[in-house]
């Protein structure tokens, strides 16, 4: 972690004298009533989650060192219950729904909390937090932690956190999705980047959460270029999962300037030669990009497709030179669609590098079926000449499936807005699923007959 920059430090000691120096502060320490404490929270915690904001968004690598700033008895405690929910989410979890490791940023706010002058106020606000937190803690660390209180009413309050329901899997799964959801559009997340491979394995979980999910809500990496660089460049980590996972991600997701251009196309030209089976664990890495929700797009394709060598010939060279014809021609081109087809059975259907194909072309067809309004419907007639062909490609159930559902939702849509069964479009409607969608597999004819069968109103008792 790094060290918080000066201006960030000077723009919090500021905003500990004003609350030192505050009416609200002076107000509250009179009065010691509740409600004067939450005039001081609503005065000055606006400034707090702003400042956290900009450090997680523009800094996140001092994150860490902000919170820990963010301990000063001269703020009051205030942000402090938020601060708590962020260092407990950030802790990546298994499909057990427990922590991978202990979360020792969840303990340390906690028991700055714990030792506030302002703990009764405070309390009010984390009890959720810490059933959260400690549900997803082994009861080892919970138990050491509860110890470190020395405050009787404290440790009793915190042992009442402790919740007989979240021993159990199911019951942990439903406290934690509904807790982090009210998290949704908050942003708390960093990670270590190590130097070493048993570094590495560890903190993974924690760094493959904190990249990702700023890929994915398309934040500024910038700042991130050199740290990561540094990572993926580290030759003790080559050959490693984690390795190649996060190298996978730099070249594929990151703006990667002039200065880390050259210099990362030479580590993946190197890794093609020197690894025979590195483009089976690259379409591994990237195959698990597509799935878990990351949009794999054509600047993607294109970043990656722009470092190689051409004179490396393995399935990346193929691959590349077949996605970009594609991005450039359109999917629904017959000269692409053909260039599919043979590239797909000098292959094999189960083939790692056959997946991405079909993925990448899966991505297409998902953008199209989940963006056509309900007045285009004629495009989904002209478009499911295309699924047809894919189908034939590809013939891969899964694919299929996919696509089977983005139809029967576009449908269902469809026949909420056109009601009227003696209605031009209602008709055409009908008349095309009932030919194509029953070529295609989507519906049997009975089904079809089921889905536009009229139903009779139930009359109303006199």
């Amino acid at each position: 972690m790094n060290p918080l920059d000066q201006a960030y430090l000077s723009e919090l000691e500021d905003l500990a004298t004003q609350i030192q120096e505050s009416e609200e502060l002076a107000a509250f320490l009179e009065s010691e009533d509740e409600a004067d404490y939450a005039t001081l929270r609503e005065t000055f915690e606006p400034a707090l989650a702003e400042l956290y904001r900009n450090v997680a968004v523009h800094q996140p690598l001092q994150l860490i060192a902000l919170e820990e700033a963010m301990l000063d008895g001269r703020l009051e405690g205030l942000f402090l219950s938020k601060v708590l929910g962020f260092t407990v989410l950030r802790g990546p979890v298994n499909e057990n729904f427990q922590y991978h490791y202990p979360q020792e940023q969840f303990k340390k706010v906690l028991l700055a909390i714990c030792h506030s002058s302002n703990f009764e106020e405070i309390r009010k606000r984390i009890g959720q937090t810490i059933q959260i937190g400690f549900a997803l803690s082994s009861h080892i660390w919970v138990s050491n932690l509860l110890e470190e209180v020395e405050n009787r009413q404290v440790r009793q309050f915190l042992q009442a956190q402790v919740l007989a329901k979240y021993h159990d899997r199911d019951q942990r799964k439903d406290g934690y999705e509904r807790y982090s959801g009210q998290f949704r559009s908050e942003i708390f997340f960093t990670a270590d980047l190590p130097d070493n491979l048993p570094a590495l394995r560890r903190s993974f979980p924690s760094i493959k959460q904190f990249l990702g999910r700023r890929i994915q809500l398309g934040l500024d990496n910038t700042m991130l270029l050199g740290p990561v660089f540094n990572l993926i460049s580290n030759k003790e980590l080559f050959g490693s999962y984690e390795h190649r996972y996060l190298f996978v991600q730099f070249v594929n997701f990151f703006e990667i300037d002039a200065a880390y251009q050259d210099p990362a196309a030479k580590i993946l030209n190197e890794l093609r030669k020197k690894e025979a089976d590195f483009s089976d664990h690259y379409f591994a890495v990237l195959a698990e990009f597509h799935h878990g929700g990351f949009d794999v797009s054509a600047d993607c394709d294109r970043r990656v497709a722009a470092m190689l060598d051409r004179k490396v010939k393995d399935d990346m060279a193929s691959f590349y030179d077949l996605v970009i014809d594609l991005h450039s021609k359109g999917y629904v081109h017959p000269e692409v669609i053909e260039a599919v087809s043979q590239f797909y059975t000098h292959h094999q259907g189960v083939s790692l590098v056959n997946e991405c194909v079909r993925l990448t072309v899966f991505r297409y067809l998902r953008q199209f079926l989940a963006n056509i309004t309900e007045t285009d419907y004629q495009e989904l007639f002209d478009i499911s000449r295309i699924c047809a062909a894919y189908f034939k490609v590809f013939d891969n159930e899964y694919f299929r499936q996919d696509v089977e559902n983005l139809s029967m939702d576009y449908l269902h849509k469809l026949l909420k807005v056109y009601t009227d069964k003696r209605g031009k479009d209602y008709q055409d409607i009908k008349r095309f699923v009932q030919t194509t969608f029953v070529d295609l597999g989507f519906l049997t004819e009975k089904e079809v007959v089921e889905l536009f069968k009229s139903r009779r109103k139930k009359k109303t008792e006199e």
